[in-house]
Formats: C-alpha cells, sequence, structure tokens
C-alpha cells in the first residue's frame, strides 16, 4: 500500500457562501432501487456462505424499477399497473454440479424489504420482479475460486470520502429521517415514504425544499390537503427550531390550490414509482446518504456490488469511514478528504491511499502525519473484517 498526504488550502465547504446538498429519501425511486440490490446483494451473501462457505462471484448493481400506474382521488385510489422491477447483472448459479436458489433468494430479499419499509405496497400483487442473471465470464469467477488471502480487485475504479459533514449537510439528512421516523409516522401516518430534501445555502441562511406526498386513501378533500400540508410545515419548524442557520421552508411547491387533483401532491402507496417517477441504482445518494456538490465523488454505484472483491463497494464505504477516523483522532483538522484506487487484479487489501486534509492556522501537516497514518495503516490491517462488515450488511450505501 502507497499513502499520499496533502495539505489543502481551499476554504471548509462549511464557510464557503454557497452551498447545495440534496438527499433522495426511503421511498424515492433511485433510493428504493440501490436498497433492494443491496438486500439482495446482502441474502446473496448469506446463501453462498451457507451452501459453499464461501461467497461466489456476483454483482447485482444494474437494476431500474419502472413506475407503474394507479388512479387517486380524495378518499381512495387504486393500482391499475404494478411496478415493475427489472435486474440484470451476473450470479454463480452452478457449482460441482448443483444449482444454487439464486433467484428464489433475490425475490425473497425483495418482498422483505418491501414488507419492511413500504407499508403502502404490496411486493406480491404491486410489485413485479424480473431477474436477468447469467455466469460471469471466466476470467472474473477465477477470482472467487482463488484460495489467496489477497483477494484480486474485479476492476479498475477508486472512490472518495470526506469528514466532517456541514451544518447544512447534517440537516438535510436529519430532515428526512425524521420525516421517515416511526416517531412522525405515527403523528402522520398519512404521509408517504418519498421523501426528497434540498438544501441551499447562502452564507447563514437555509433553504429547504422537502418534497413528500399525503396519501389519497386519508386525505378527504382539498381543503384537508392543505390544512395537513399546514400542521406538516408547523412540525418541521418545531423540530428544528434550534438549528444553527436560519431555514426557509418549503413543502411540495408544485401545490396550487383552487385545483383539486391537479394542485397537490398525492399517493397511494407511498412512493412517486407508483405512476410518476421510475428509479435506478446509482443515481441517488451517495454512501453516506447524501449528493453533496461542492463535495468529491465518484461513478460507482455501491450497492449491490459483491463486497468481497469489487473494490468501488469496498472503497466507496471505507473512504468515508476512513475520513471520519481521521477526524475522530485529530478533530483539529478542518477537513479531511480520502481518496482510495486499485487496478483490476491487484489486492483488494493493499488500495493507493491519498489523504488530503485543511488545517486551521498555525498548524502544520508533521503535526498529525503520524496519528494519520496510524489510523490509515489500523483500517487497512483490518480489511478482511470490514469486507465481512459488508457481507453482513452492517454499512450503508444509500
Amino acid at each position: 500500500m502507497t499513502l499520499t498526504l496533502e495539505t489543502l488550502s481551499d476554504r471548509p465547504v462549511s464557510r464557503r457562501r454557497l452551498e447545495l446538498v440534496e438527499r433522495k429519501g426511503l421511498g424515492h425511486p433511485d433510493t428504493v432501487c440501490d436498497s433492494l440490490v443491496e438486500a439482495v446483494s446482502v441474502a446473496l451473501n448469506r446463501m453462498y456462505l451457507d451452501r459453499l462457505g464461501a461467497i461466489a462471484h456476483y454483482n447485482i448493481d444494474k437494476a431500474l424499477l419502472v413506475a407503474g400506474q394507479c388512479a387517486k382521488t380524495f378518499g381512495s385510489g387504486s393500482m391499475s399497473r404494478p411496478l415493475q422491477l427489472y435486474v440484470g447483472d451476473r450470479a454463480t448459479y452452478e457449482v460441482g454440479g448443483a444449482r444454487l436458489p439464486v433467484e428464489e433468494t433475490a425475490r425473497e430479499a425483495v418482498e422483505r424489504w418491501v414488507g419492511a419499509h413500504l407499508p403502502g405496497v404490496r411486493a406480491s400483487r404491486d410489485l413485479q420482479m424480473r431477474f436477468v442473471l447469467a455466469p460471469g465470464s471466466e476470467e472474473l469467477r477465477r477470482i472467487y475460486s482463488q484460495q489467496d488471502p489477497e483477494i484480486a480487485s474485479n476492476d479498475t475504479c477508486g472512490a472518495s470520502g470526506y469528514a466532517p459533514l456541514t451544518a447544512t449537510e447534517e440537516m438535510v439528512l436529519a430532515v428526512e429521517r425524521f420525516l421517515n421516523s416511526p416517531e412522525f409516522k405515527v403523528l402522520f401516518p398519512d404521509t408517504g415514504q418519498d421523501v426528497k430534501v434540498l438544501g441551499v445555502r447562502e452564507d447563514e441562511r437555509l433553504a429547504l425544499t422537502v418534497a413528500m406526498p399525503l396519501s389519497c386513501l386519508h386525505i378527504a378533500s382539498e381543503a384537508a390537503y392543505f390544512r395537513r400540508k399546514d400542521e406538516i410545515l408547523h412540525a418541521l419548524e418545531t423540530r428544528f427550531r434550534s438549528a444553527p442557520l436560519k431555514t426557509d421552508w418549503r413543502l411540495n411547491c408544485l401545490d396550487r390550490a383552487g385545483l383539486g387533483l391537479a394542485g397537490v401532491y398525492l399517493t397511494l402507496t407511498g412512493t412517486s414509482a407508483e405512476d410518476a417517477d421510475s428509479g435506478q441504482v446509482g443515481r441517488g445518494n451517495r454512501v453516506n446518504g447524501l449528493i453533496a456538490f461542492s463535495r468529491p465523488t465518484g461513478g460507482e454505484a455501491a450497492a449491490g456490488k459483491n463486497p468481497v472483491a469489487h473494490a468501488g463497494k469496498v472503497y466507496s464505504v471505507l473512504s468515508h469511514r476512513l475520513a471520519r477516523l481521521i477526524l475522530a483522532r485529530c478533530p483539529e483538522l478542518l477537513e479531511v478528504y480520502v481518496h482510495l484506487a486499485a487496478r483490476i487484479g491487484e489486492p483488494v487489501d493493499r488500495p493507493w491511499t491519498g489523504v488530503q486534509v485543511i488545517l486551521p492556522p498555525g498548524m502544520v501537516l508533521g503535526d498529525v502525519e503520524e496519528p494519520l497514518r496510524g489510523v490509515v495503516d489500523a483500517e487497512i490491517a483490518r480489511m478482511r473484517e470490514f469486507r465481512s462488515e459488508l457481507i453482513r450488511g452492517e454499512h450503508p450505501v444509500c
């Protein structure tokens, strides 16, 4: 492993005048897609370990959630065409002449996730699944059959992570998590899971725009919709009244009173994938749950990738973890950026590693170089344990 250290002269993001941050929440079609393929990935890990004692070659990171069709009115609604989930990539179906239950495992994982997180979607009726999977190339399958403890990367790729989060980033995350929390849903059971939050900060002012549908089954009229909308805005203002930024709240900005159904954001299932918006893996949040316009990022979609040998998945999560650990060890640093990369065929456990830091006035890189290197060395040394955590699904990827 090589480690390159560098100081940056940039102004920290939190001290810049402008900042844009977005989060696509739990029920957003892109997040649903990411979550479903990751659920399938974790289930396949478990199945392969149970059947083979090792994880075979697969990647389940190519998926499309096609929007369905439904009819909605105040007080009622019905599905006329189900959502459709297409998953296509590679998986190991057979080893030593013995068939492995790949599609059965995948279907069960999807149904479990939908049942746990999208109560308005009936997995057996409102969602159709099609898995278009085939064995991978012999060259890539060989990586998983080798007994060498230094697993070779099955791709040439890299990833970047950072710490700390800015007040804007923390706010965007907190708002979506609050709106999809059990606490909020008990008080507002008529709200959907498809929450999207965009924060635009200018100096100390934060404009927060939230999109969240209300259930057509619970909203009896246009007047009831706008009353409930006011109550939701009040709940947000109350919950976040101690936020460090002066916040301007907006909810469902396309709404127009007097237009009836055409002027309100209603849902039957809780997600706009019911009739408005399709979803795709990799179009949503990064592994820390955010789309932060001022931060470095990569093109890798971590969800659904094999955590044994796909450096894109391993490094996407590990880079953010390393940045947080470095900041915890050296809290005086203003910002930390971690970059990890590997060529195909190189050991996943020995990435090229770059760390960039923004130092406070009066500090030089030598003041933190030793503890910084210690954090990186310790985490790289436990890479196999970290990959096991990924295999068990212990680190979120969206």
